[in-house]
């Protein structure tokens, strides 16, 4: 009977601490809200995840080589990742993008086919989009999870199926640009339309990501009967119990 009593409440920890890790990986401004820059990775995280890539395509026009295009976008990389570490940042961070780089690049080269580097992308969106659906079908949506946390509301929004609802379409939104990717890119796969492809790449990923991330930060914002609301009851619960009190926006 105790241990019937104690799972539920090894779930809602379990949830707390899935939802402060995702949010950690979300840039805050000081006043709480989404950093949208901040949140993809700033100037620097940017350029490093799109300069390879624009590299490997320009490369690929130019020459038609995959081999010399493989070389060049692994090889800024790599540079990117020696930087990092020169400045002592943690390993798994600096060797990330000259990772993903560098798998993309041999599937291509074991393909000996340009259109390879954009493989492994294709999984990355079917897994990303099957794990954001998941979650809105078990009702706990990952966009309610990060943002909740970072709003101050920790996971007490679960319960409120309006707070719940608003996460959803967040969330929802995700799905859209996963399966929006997918949609668009696999037939520029199918007709080996490289350039198309390598283009649809670069403007579908963190441009289309940053831009529906900071949508969803929009339309799941508390309206202001539900700010009110819960200024009058309190914290909802004790669900946010222990975590950062941060005001949402308006």
């Amino acid at each position: 009977m105790r241990n019937a009593e104690e799972q539920p409440k090894q779930h809602h920890e379990q949830m707390k601490h899935v939802a402060q890790s995702l949010a950690g990986r979300t840039a805050v401004t000081t006043d709480g809200q989404l950093d949208l820059l901040g949140s993809v990775g700033g100037v620097r995280g940017i350029a490093e995840a799109t300069v390879p890539a624009l590299v490997f395509l320009v490369t690929f026009i130019i020459t038609t080589d995959v081999l010399v295009s493989a070389i060049y976008a692994v090889g800024l990389a790599a540079i990117a990742s020696i930087i990092r570490l020169i400045q002592k940042q943690p390993l798994t961070q600096a060797l990330a993008g000259v990772f993903g780089v560098a798998v993309s690049a041999a599937v291509a080269l074991m393909q000996n086919d340009a259109r390879g580097y954009y493989v492994i992308g294709f999984y990355i969106s079917a897994a990303y989009g099957a794990a954001f659906a998941l979650s809105m079908a078990l009702k706990w949506p990952i966009m309610g999870l990060i943002y909740g946390w970072i709003r101050g509301e920790g996971i007490g929004w679960q319960k409120n199926l309006i707070r719940r609802r608003k996460y959803q379409i967040a969330t929802l939104l995700m799905v859209v640009v996963f399966v929006a990717r997918l949609f668009v890119q696999l037939p520029m796969y199918w007709a080996n339309d490289v350039v198309a492809l390598g283009t649809a790449r670069l403007v579908m990923g963190v441009p289309l990501y940053a831009l529906v991330l900071w949508f969803g930060w929009l339309v799941s914002r508390p309206s202001v009967a539900e700010q009110m609301t819960k200024n009058d009851t309190g914290a909802e619960n004790d669900d946010s119990a222990g975590e950062p009190e941060v005001k949402p926006k308006m």
